[in-house]
């Protein structure tokens, strides 16, 4: 994973730190990783290992009063780490979007999917509320959920998670963003749509050649998505490779240690399922 010039995404030395009563307490340290157009970087690593920290530092999510963020991220050559709030809001959905772990938290639960798609349409880009409602439909057919006008009407609580997550997923692909975030975006899923997801996000990279940064801790969907990942351990990259280098020949210790839990968690699951046969 050398430096590319034509690099979508370019992280180097990102610091974040929490700032607390007693000083200053490490959350990421010096994290270096770039997304090429197209691709999918799998950024894996245990819970609080600072993943979500750092896809939030990248979308200038977090509050400035209690974190410090040092350190460059470029987006298409623009640096974001200390743009000013109002730019930052134009790019954030436009450019790069963000697909989170829980899609109820994405959603306001007294507006109704129609009237916050059109919403966020309307707010970077020209278009009037007709042609925005248009793209909206569009977006939602296109995420394969049916009666997509049907759905604007409703509500956040009247649709399933599986069904949130997709009309998240529209929200996204909406707007054409060069990169999606994806953090966790099948984990509170069950198998039938984490199945779902995980195609849609691949008909999105080949369909608009989106660049895809997916965070997981899920190594059965790395192997499935992702083609370079990032292992994280702490608040640091520990390993960097190819994912079919990763997975064949971990360099790393904790790597490894991820690897042996997985499959000794694949043994344990199938040794369960025949004893319940």
């Amino acid at each position: 994973m050398t430096a590319q010039p034509n690099a979508i995404l370019q992280v180097n030395g990102l610091r974040v730190t929490a700032k607390t009563a007693q000083g200053e307490t490490p959350l990421v340290h010096a994290v270096d990783f770039e997304l090429q157009p197209g691709r999918v970087l799998g950024l894996i690593g245990e819970s609080g290992c600072g993943k979500t920290i750092t896809s939030m530092s990248i979308l200038q999510l977090l509050d400035r009063k209690t974190t410090n963020v040092e350190g460059s991220i470029r987006l298409n050559g623009r640096e974001l780490n200390g743009i000013r709030p109002e730019a930052m809001r134009a790019i954030r959905g436009k450019e790069i979007a963000l697909i989170m772990q829980n899609p109820m938290n994405a959603f306001s639960p007294v507006l109704t999917i129609g009237n916050q798609l059109i919403e966020t349409i309307r707010t970077h880009t020209s278009l009037s509320k007709k042609h925005a409602y248009e793209l909206a439909v569009s977006s939602l057919h296109g995420v394969n959920l049916s009666d997509p006008a049907g759905i604007m009407k409703q509500y956040p609580f009247q649709l399933s998670g599986g069904m949130l997550q997709r009309v998240m997923i529209a929200t996204a692909i909406s707007l054409r963003p060069s990169v999606i975030i994806a953090d966790e975006p099948t984990t509170a899923l069950d198998v039938h749509n984490q199945l779902r997801i995980l195609r849609q996000l691949e008909h999105i990279r080949a369909e608009y050649g989106t660049s895809i940064l997916l965070i997981t801790h899920d190594l059965g969907v790395i192997a499935e998505m992702a083609d370079e990942v990032a292992v994280m351990q702490q608040g640091r990259i520990v390993e960097k490779a190819d994912v079919f280098q990763l997975f064949d020949h971990p360099q790393h210790e904790y790597t490894q240690q991820l690897l042996n839990a997985r499959l000794s968690f694949s043994i344990n699951r199938q040794a369960e399922e025949f004893i319940l046969a």
